[in-house]
C-alpha cells in the first residue's frame, strides 16, 4: 500500500522501469519463447499490482472514495491508513494533531501498527473517525461514492444478506438460508468477487447495503452465465465503433429488446434484474469470471430516457474503465451525486454517444421547450425523442415537463425481468 506522495512518485518510477524491462523481454528474440512468456507474465503481474496501489491512492486522495468498510480485524491498519489519506492528511499532519513525532506515524504505518498499543489505536481511530466496525467516513457522510472490499470471502457475514428477499425471488432453496446464500454466491460468482480483486465502486445518493450489492451481483452473474453457456454470447472486442448502430436502435419501437440482442452479438451480456432493497441501483458494469463484460440494469424507472442513458453510461464503464488497471465493479444510481471523475467520464461518454456535444448545442428544443421542438430535433438527429426530453428535464432539474415524450411504461414489457 502507498502511504505518501513520495512513495507514490517512487511507485510510478517503478512502473516505468518495469515497463522498460517488459519491452526488452518481449523484443529479445534470442530467448526461448516459453522463457520470454514466463518473464513477461511475471513483469506484467508486478506492474498490475503497483498500478492498483497507485489507483487506490489516487481514489482516496482525490476524494472519489468517501466510504469503505471491512469486517476483519486484521484489516484495521489498512483502514486507518485509508482514512488518513482520504481526509487529505499527510503522516506529518496526523502526527501534529496527536502531538507525536512524524517518524512515529511512519513507523506505525510501515509495520501496519503492530507496535501500537490499544490506547494508541483508539486515539488514532477517534481522530480519523474510524468506527469500531472498521470503517472510515470522510467529509461526505452520505457515502455518495463508496468503495467496498473484503480481504477474502471468509470475512463475509452471510447472515447479513437479504435472505428473505432472495428466497422470495426463488434464488435460495435450502432451509438454512445463510448457507444457501453462501453456496449460491460461490456458484454464481465465486470467492474472488468478495475480495479486493473485485472492489465495488458505488455511485449513489445513499450509503448502500453492501451485502445486498453482493447478492444482486451474484444473481446478475448467474443470468449472464446462462447466456454464455447457451451460446448466445459472441467473443468480445474492445472496440466501440459499432455504438452508432445502437444509437439508431433508439428510434425502433422494439429498441430495448434489439439492443440486448446487439450487445450479445458484440460479446456483452445485458442482464435485467430488479434491485434489492437498500441498493438504489439503476445499472452496473462488471467483468464475468470468464472475462467478458456484463451490463446489468434494474429498470427502476420504466422509461426509455432512463434506459438509454443508463445503458450508455454502463457501456462507458465497459470501454473506458473495466479493462484498465482500476479493477473495479461499477454500481450506479443515475441520480447519485459527487465529484467522481470516473463517473463523470462515463456520463460524458453516454451524452456524447447519444447526442454529440456540437449537435446538442444546436438543438432548438433546449430553448423552445415545446414537444414539437423536441420531435423536430429528434428527427434531425435520428434518435428517439425520449433522449432529448430526458436530457432537458435533467439539465433543468424539471421533471414535470415532456411527460408524454419520455417513453414511460415501455421498457419492462420488452425486457422481461429474470430472463436470459
Amino acid at each position: 500500500m502507498i502511504f505518501s506522495d513520495r512513495q507514490y512518485a517512487v511507485s510510478k518510477e517503478q512502473v516505468a522501469k518495469l515497463g522498460d524491462a517488459l519491452s526488452k523481454v518481449r523484443s529479445d528474440s534470442q530467448k526461448h519463447e516459453r522463457l520470454r512468456n514466463i518473464e513477461s507474465n511475471a513483469l506484467q503481474s508486478q506492474i498490475a499490482d503497483i498500478e492498483r496501489e497507485l489507483v487506490d491512492y489516487d481514489l482516496l486522495k482525490s476524494g472519489a472514495v468517501e466510504f469503505a468498510e471491512s469486517y476483519a480485524l486484521s484489516d484495521l491498519p489498512r483502514v486507518l491508513i485509508q482514512a488518513r489519506i482520504a481526509q487529505g492528511l499527510t503522516q506529518t499532519e496526523l502526527a501534529e494533531r496527536l502531538s507525536m513525532k512524524p517518524q512515529q506515524i511512519q513507523r506505525y504505518e510501515a509495520t501496519e501498527y503492530m507496535s501500537a498499543s490499544l490506547s494508541r489505536l483508539i486515539e488514532l481511530a477517534n481522530e480519523l473517525k474510524v468506527r469500531v466496525s472498521q470503517s472510515f467516513v470522510g467529509a461526505n457522510t452520505h457515502a455518495q461514492n463508496s468503495l467496498f472490499s473484503w480481504s477474502n470471502a471468509a470475512d463475509v457475514d452471510w447472515t447479513r444478506f437479504p435472505l428473505k428477499e432472495m428466497a422470495k425471488r426463488g434464488w435460495l432453496k435450502d432451509k438454512d438460508l445463510a448457507e444457501s446464500a453462501r453456496n449460491y454466491f460461490m456458484d454464481a460468482a465465486g470467492a474472488q468477487f468478495a475480495t479486493a480483486l473485485h472492489r465495488k465502486k458505488v455511485r449513489s445518493g445513499n450509503a448502500p447495503d453492501e451485502f445486498a450489492l453482493l447478492a444482486w451481483q451474484a444473481r446478475v452473474l448467474d443470468i449472464a452465465r446462462t447466456q454464455h453457456l447457451s451460446g448466445l454470447l459472441a467473443p468480445f472486442e474492445l472496440n466501440d465503433l459499432w455504438l452508432g448502430e445502437l444509437v439508431r436502435l433508439t428510434r425502433d419501437k422494439n429498441g430495448p429488446k434489439k439492443a440486448r440482442d446487439l450487445l450479445l452479438s458484440k460479446g456483452i451480456s445485458l442482464v435485467i434484474e430488479r434491485h434489492l432493497p437498500g441498493t438504489y441501483l439503476d445499472g452496473a458494469a462488471m467483468l464475468a469470471p470468464s472475462g467478458y463484460p456484463v451490463v446489468a440494469l434494474t429498470l427502476r424507472y420504466d422509461r426509455l430516457d432512463n434506459f438509454w442513458f443508463v445503458l450508455f453510461h454502463e457501456l462507458g464503464h465497459v470501454f473506458l474503465h473495466l479493462h484498465s488497471s482500476l479493477r473495479l465493479d461499477f454500481f450506479d444510481e443515475e441520480d447519485g451525486s459527487g465529484k467522481d471523475e470516473i463517473e463523470k467520464e462515463a456520463d460524458q461518454f453516454a451524452l456524447n454517444q447519444l447526442v454529440p456535444e456540437m449537435a446538442w448545442k444546436q438543438c432548438l428544443s433546449r430553448f423552445a421547450m415545446t414537444d414539437e421542438a423536441v420531435l423536430i430535433d429528434a428527427e434531425k438527429l435520428g434518435i428517439d425523442p425520449s433522449i432529448i426530453a430526458g436530457r432537458i428535464r435533467k439539465e433543468r432539474a424539471n421533471y414535470q415537463i415532456f411527460n408524454s415524450l419520455i417513453g414511460a411504461g415501455i421498457v419492462r414489457s420488452q425486457l422481461e425481468e429474470n430472463k436470459a
